[in-house]
């Protein structure tokens, strides 16, 4: 399992990069990929849509089941990955690359501290 010492990580599967203080790149770890699945189809936010930690803010559907998606920050999406539309198998072959799933910026920089790092992730996943 690939767990990047760089990301944050939280209990429902997401990995977050945050690119500057307010804003953070999401999508779903590699044990989560590997659970679901073949991804064949991939729902996300809207452009501009208010969340919170906890959200139910999109779904994955793979050949085995429909999961959810949930937000692992509070604040505003602010970019999607529209290639997953056509290419959800990304989420599989490059979960932390090209499988990204959004982009958002945060009201509250003290959230990615509600995280978790690499070791307590693998921790989660492993027990």
């Amino acid at each position: 399992m690939n767990v990047p010492g760089d990301l944050r990580y939280s209990s429902d599967h997401e990995w977050v990069r945050a690119t500057s203080d307010t804003t953070a790149v999401v999508g779903i770890t590699d044990y989560a990929q590997d659970a679901l699945g073949d991804v064949v189809f991939v729902d996300l936010p809207d452009v501009g849509s208010t969340v919170s930690v906890g959200d139910s803010i999109g779904e994955i559907e793979s050949t085995k089941s429909v999961s959810d998606v949930y937000s692992p920050l509070t604040g505003t999406v602010t970019e999607v990955n529209g290639d997953l539309a056509d290419t959800p198998e990304k989420v599989n072959s490059d979960p932390y690359g090209e499988g990204w799933m959004f982009t958002i910026e945060f009201s509250d920089g003290s959230g990615l501290d509600g995280l978790m790092d690499a070791a307590a992730y693998t921790e989660l996943s492993e027990g």
